[in-house]
């Protein structure tokens, strides 16, 4: 646990305060839950600004400044409490923007999320909302953790292994080359920060979910809130959690990979070998059947004359359940614990969860292993152990020497342990993306029910080629549980957010993920945290405004009877009727207001759940981290950026991407890091 100082009683009420306002109910819970959430997943330094926040809005002083209201913010009126925070939500300044957007984020989510205690959430059942508990697998994986020997030496030395190779990372990079080294005879090490969860122990629920599997427990965002962001953290990453959707980067992508940045062999015989392999042993099939939050998209698209198709995932013998984004308790899911970390713990392989490395070992210019803190566990119930004054979990240095080290641990994290080796390349860090995601939600007549059913069965890629000023996106369905539903429709009040979660059985809610435009970096706060600033460009804009009116087409072609683009300032489609002219006019004047959506930092919505490019590989030595078959460059003891490498160290994930690509990188990485592996069983 962090050691921020404790919340006083009065920040506590503060924030049950807010949390009423948002949403009625169970107010003083969620508020110790966010709490709660905020010391284990946010820095130190946003934590204090969100406290320095709690305390102006208490102060008579400052509300008579900011809103005109010589009171604090528990004197006023629930009336006026809404008008406040509303007030901070539109506000010019973006710091207040900021804070209403964060808490207003998680305190919605909590209220749907949480299953209840002692239960069962009331609020679930008003809207209609069942979860789904599959039936747990019947044939386990064949992964058993290992423990590191926390009780041998002293525990001021550090403990040692040794391994041909150590894998920082258990996602859909550090998945495959695990398999393919220990496949050819080599020890492996894979070291984990999240931790292992096998299909019997995998959540039921939402909040228990984002708390055990994503990162920052499902808090993760851009250090402005400005992007939402979603990402795995377990063995398994990403995989065990994700909608499973398996498109490959285009073509045309992998073109300008070739001719703009120097990767060969990305195009053609020797990709696509690489691509049919990965699907086979994920077994990539259509999905079927379709359910209606994906009819909505081919219904659409056919009265457009659009293309649009199912889509092709890693999963079977699943059509009946949601809950994908909480990890597959039946194994359908062909993710990393079922397929790529299953067969390296077959061939040997070390999978060691709730180590965080901090650092590459290096000596003379080549890598030998890496330092990491294991979260000390108990070897009965494998639960933390607290430390002697009971503040914090016990954690032990852990070394693991090794001839060959690869950092597979997603691009927001890999470039922090590059950097924390002391790498003073210039591009680690630097050229993240996001694929921002824009969102449109339709209501309709008939039920949607749209966490129920394959996660995404359908998919447009009419627009998955760049046109003049835009660039390319894929429509696909956004299949959210309540919680993150919630989360993700406007706030307007109290009652009219409430009114809209009402009719969540009937919302199907499309998303345009987008090959970029903008870009940003990841890099290490003071605290020792990941911060990550994005910003969008002229031409990134331009696509998610784009993407918002080919979505609202889509919606309403396929029976749509009201549609909302969501953001700060949302705009509506429908809601009242059409008393100012016919349904025609009032959608053309909608989709004119679509094309000027404001997507300024925290006024529009934007989400993401893929991360790319923070060390990213090209020919160019002085803007590409990696070289194009993955090793690491950098300017190391004062040299300057050059073809030289550092000797056995790689990069396997999805920071090796020159650029975005528009589409669910899943595939992609996986098929890079088959490459990284055919390359280090070459060298080593």
């Amino acid at each position: 646990m962090p050691s921020h100082r404790p919340w006083s009683e009065r920040e506590l009420t503060t924030l049950a305060e807010l949390a009423e306002t948002f949403v009625r109910g169970d107010s003083l819970r969620r508020a110790r839950l966010a709490a709660d959430a905020l010391d284990r997943a946010a820095d130190p330094a946003q934590v204090a600004q969100l406290r320095l926040v709690l305390r102006l809005i208490e102060s008579p002083l400052a509300n008579l400044v900011l809103a005109g209201k010589p009171k604090g913010f528990a004197q006023m009126s629930p009336e006026d409490r809404e008008r406040y925070v509303l007030g901070w939500g539109r506000s010019r300044l973006a710091s207040r923007r900021s804070a209403f957007h964060a808490l207003r984020k998680l305190m919605t989510f909590l209220a749907y999320a949480d299953p209840g205690v002692p239960g069962p959430n009331p609020r679930l059942a008003a809207i209609g909302y069942r979860r789904d508990e599959p039936p747990v697998a019947t044939e386990l994986t064949p992964i058993q953790p290992v423990r590191p020997p926390f009780e041998t030496g002293s525990r001021d030395e550090p403990m040692i292994l040794e391994a041909d190779a150590v894998i920082v990372g258990s996602g859909a990079g550090g998945g495959v080359v695990a398999a393919e080294l220990a496949k050819a005879g080599r020890s492996v090490i894979v070291l984990e920060a999240g931790p292992f969860v096998d299909e019997a122990s995998m959540p039921t629920d939402e909040l228990d979910a984002f708390d055990r599997l994503y990162l920052n427990h499902g808090l993760l965002s851009t250090w402005d809130g400005a992007v939402t962001m979603l990402g795995g953290s377990g063995v398994g990453g990403g995989t065990l959690v994700n909608w499973m959707t398996s498109i490959s980067a285009p073509e045309s992508v992998r073109a300008e990979w070739r001719s703009e940045h120097g990767v060969p062999d990305v195009v053609g015989t020797a990709w696509d070998e690489d691509l049919r392999t990965t699907e086979t042993e994920l077994g990539v099939a259509e999905t079927t059947p379709t359910p209606p939050k994906d009819d909505v998209i081919l219904r659409g698209a056919a009265g457009l004359g659009w293309e649009a198709g199912p889509v092709r995932r890693n999963g079977s013998g699943c059509d009946d359940c949601g809950s994908c984004p909480f990890g597959c308790r039946r194994g359908a899911k062909q993710s990393g614990i079922r397929v790529h970390l299953a067969e390296a713990a077959r061939n040997g392989a070390r999978i060691i969860p709730r180590v965080r490395v901090t650092r590459v070992i290096i000596e003379k210019g080549r890598a030998v292993g890496v330092v990491g803190n294991a979260l000390w566990t108990d070897p009965q119930t494998g639960e933390p152990v607290p430390s002697e004054d009971g503040t914090e979990p016990r954690t032990r240095r852990l070394v693991v020497w090794a001839r060959t080290v690869v950092v597979a641990a997603g691009a927001l994290r890999t470039p922090a342990v590059l950097a924390g080796s002391g790498l003073e390349h210039p591009a680690i860090g630097r050229h993240l993306r996001l694929h921002p995601v824009p969102v449109v939600a339709g209501f309709f007549s008939e039920p949607i029910d749209m966490w129920h059913g394959p996660m995404q069965a359908a998919r447009s890629l009419q627009f998955s080629e760049p046109a003049h000023g835009r660039n390319s996106y894929a429509i696909e369905s956004a299949p959210g549980h309540p919680g993150l539903l919630a989360l993700a429709l406007p706030w307007e009040g109290l009652e009219a957010h409430a009114e809209v979660m009402a009719r969540a059985r009937r919302i199907a809610p499309l998303i345009a993920v987008t090959r970029d435009g903008g870009e940003g970096e990841s890099r290490l706060t003071k605290a020792g945290r990941v911060r990550i600033d994005y910003r969008l460009d002229a031409k990134g804009i331009a696509t998610l405004r784009h993407g918002l009116g080919s979505m609202a087409r889509l919606s309403r072609e396929a029976g749509a009877s009201e549609i909302v683009a969501v953001g700060g300032a949302p705009r509506w489609h429908g809601r009242g009727g059409f008393a100012h002219g016919s349904e025609e006019a009032s959608f053309d004047r909608f989709v004119a207001d679509l094309a000027a959506f404001d997507f300024r930092p925290n006024r529009g919505s934007v989400f993401s759940a893929h991360q790319m490019g923070t060390a990213r590989m090209g020919e160019d030595a002085r803007d590409h981290a990696c070289d194009p078959g993955g090793r690491v460059r950098s300017i190391f003891g004062g040299r300057r950026a050059s073809d030289d490498v550092i000797g056995g160290l790689y990069v396997a994930d999805g920071s090796l991407f020159p650029t975005g690509i528009g589409v669910n990188p899943m595939i992609t990485i996986m098929v890079l890091a088959r490459r990284v592996a055919r390359t280090i069983l070459a060298e080593t």
